[in-house]
């Protein structure tokens, strides 16, 4: 069933209004009658039933209410750097669909794109609404947080996850030797187009992280993320 998240808990009845019922009346063309399933990003899912379409709201009334089934048992948070482009906005909505928990856009030495303050938090805003839109799509329980961009060594020091890993062309560990089934929470840095420098992998292991590769070919910057994040979640058993 079409999924949509709303930011509060609700108990008998719910009113949708603006840009969401819109969607509902006029996108899907739903009918009064017809089920959906609405979340309140916190894992828990509420099937509802249309009772009322009007020209400004949907009314919905809330049958019941059930633990989300989509989300892995391994919190996996994007450390990218910021490519050129839209590349990060595809890398969000795949990633989301995907499973992962945060996004972290990085600033390295070798990033090309880097915008002013303005442009910053204009970007931001449409990687969350991009994450938003891919949450709701792939019926995820939770929408994943997308932080403002941040250095390096900002990002190094509110990393809190279990186990860090950095991919780096220059070779590391096989994934399948770091990740276990029972890893509950896992960083993954990511570098922009031409990778990392080696400094900034010493500074990223340094920090505690494992030098891991992704296979004798050198993957895109968009490609690398997607591709870590499936071989994570098969190796945490969460693509079963």
């Amino acid at each position: 069933m079409q999924k949509l998240f709303i930011d509060y808990t609700p108990e008998n009845e719910i009113i949708l209004d603006g840009e969401q019922a819109r969607h509902i009346a006029k996108s899907l063309r739903m009918k009064t009658g017809e089920m959906l399933v609405v979340t309140d990003g916190g894992g828990s899912d509420f099937g509802c039933q249309i009772e009322e379409i009007t020209k400004d709201t949907v009314r919905l009334k809330v049958c019941y209410k059930q633990a989300s089934e989509s989300e892995a048992d391994c919190a996996v948070t994007i450390y990218q750097g910021v490519p050129k482009g839209s590349k990060l906005e595809d890398i969000i909505q795949k990633c989301t669909e995907l499973g992962a928990i945060k996004f972290v856009p990085t600033l390295t030495k070798r990033c090309i794109s880097r915008p002013d303050e303005k442009s910053a938090k204009k970007k931001t805003q449409r990687y969350r609404k991009i994450a938003l839109e891919a949450a709701q799509q792939s019926g995820r329980g939770v929408i994943p947080e997308v932080c403002e961009m941040m250095t390096l060594k900002q990002a190094l020091s509110q990393d809190e996850s279990e186990l860090k890993i950095v991919f780096y062309e220059g070779g590391g560990e096989p994934l399948k030797d770091i990740i276990k089934a029972q890893t509950k929470s896992v960083s993954v840095y990511i570098g922009p187009e031409g990778g990392f420098e080696k400094d900034e992998v010493d500074e990223i292991i340094k920090s505690g992280a494992r030098c891991a590769t992704l296979g004798p070919r050198i993957l895109r910057t968009q490609t690398a993320p997607v591709a870590a994040l499936t071989a994570i979640m098969l190796l945490t058993e969460n693509l079963e």
